[in-house]
């Protein structure tokens, strides 16, 4: 059976290989998009399964280009995350 990994962690993953991943820049826990955000929610959900269909090479590591906020090009929610752990 073919999976696809969601990833929160690129250097883990990177090290793990499995056979199919996409990283998603976003807090531990919330790979799959925001809460009650359907349509981010749906679009990652699609990208991942889009790579069922088009990785050829085992150990395909995705990087989707999503941002937790589109306002925020330094994604200083990592830097919140550092200092108040899981408040993001």
């Amino acid at each position: 059976m073919p999976t696809v990994m969601l990833s929160a962690a690129l250097d883990i993953t990177a090290s793990v290989k499995p056979p199919r991943a996409v990283f998603v820049n976003f807090p531990l826990g919330h790979q799959a998009g925001k809460p009650f955000d359907r349509e981010g929610q749906a679009r990652i959900i699609l990208d991942a399964l889009h790579l069922l269909e088009t990785a050829t090479t085992p150990g395909t590591l995705v990087q989707l280009p999503y941002k937790w906020d589109e306002g925020d090009l330094l994604d200083s929610w990592e830097e919140e995350e550092m200092r108040h752990p899981s408040l993001v």
